[in-house]
């Protein structure tokens, strides 16, 4: 989006006949697609074949190697989606001294969201609480507690 000549060239080029007036997203979304209808065509194809032949034999390794390659493209991208939200949050959060690091490579967000903090007030002779709204943001290694900047 920050760079006004790619999006130049984007434009141009999904406009073109050629892509058929197809997005940049669904020419990058398109392998999986394809990895998926060859996941239905094999299972189609171990239906039809013969137990206990070569065909059945070659046809299962194939389904098994297609469905490795599936789930290790569904672990990257659940990967990638992590690493994005660690980006974003860094972007959002602002530390106090630099020595957390929030973006690692086996860090992942697991949880978050906004909660009510209540401090006591104690020593005035009515008890008085006051609110304030902190966010917890739970990840696979720490927990990390932040409030909005005043």
């Amino acid at each position: 989006n920050g760079n006004a000549g790619f999006q130049q060239v984007l434009e141009r080029l999904e406009s073109d006949p050629v892509c058929q007036r197809l997005s940049l997203k669904s020419f990058l979304i398109l392998p999986f697609q394809r990895i998926t209808r060859l996941k239905l065509l094999l299972q189609n194809i171990l239906k039809r074949t013969r137990p206990a032949s070569e065909e059945e034999v070659q046809a299962t390794q194939a389904y098994d190697a297609l469905e490795k390659l599936i789930k290790d493209c569904n672990e990257n991208v659940q990967r990638m989606k992590s690493t994005e939200e660690l980006i974003y949050l860094s972007q959002k959060i602002e530390f106090e001294c630099k020595i957390f690091p929030l973006i690692s490579q086996s860090r992942r967000l697991v949880k978050c969201g906004e909660l009510t903090a209540l401090d006591f007030n104690n020593l005035s002779p009515k008890w008085k609480v006051t609110t304030r709204p902190i966010y917890l943001h739970l990840f696979n290694d720490c927990l990390l507690l932040s409030r909005p900047k005043e």
